[in-house]
């Protein structure tokens, strides 16, 4: 299995609901470092896993979507905890998404699968992992 990762961090505020979260269930802040790990089985017909770039690219777009918000305040997660777990599967959801509309480029339905790895400390880290594209 061939894989190629890209990084980027992205900035948020949020809260928790819920006795389990002790002192996060007031508004604070965290700092994300994301990398996507993309895989497949063998390379493109260009010698790639995934251009680089455009991987790159989309999750800079991405991760500006939510970077300096206040994800309490984000119709979108009302009423969720956003949990560096589920952070982790949003943007897998956000990058799949990316991966069929073809913004990774066209060879990019071969892929196998992704991994999105938020690190939220040098000692703490969440991560999604699934299939992606139309292999």
């Amino acid at each position: 299995m061939y894989s190629v990762a890209v990084q980027d961090h992205f900035m948020i505020a949020h809260s928790f609901r819920g006795e389990v979260f002790g002192p996060a269930q007031g508004l604070h802040g965290a700092t994300y470092d994301v990398e996507l790990e993309f895989r497949r089985d063998e390379l493109d017909p260009d010698g790639l896993v995934v251009d680089i770039g455009l991987a790159t690219d989309v999750l800079r777009s991405i991760l500006g979507e939510l970077n300096y918000k206040n994800l309490d305040e984000l119709p979108m997660f009302s009423g969720m905890n956003t949990t560096t777990e589920f952070l982790a599967r949003e943007v897998f959801d956000r990058v799949s998404a990316a991966i069929d509309d073809g913004s990774l480029g066209r060879h990019a339905g071969g892929l196998a699968s992704l991994r999105v790895r938020l690190t939220e400390s040098p000692r703490a880290w969440a991560a999604y992992e699934g299939r992606v594209g139309s292999s």
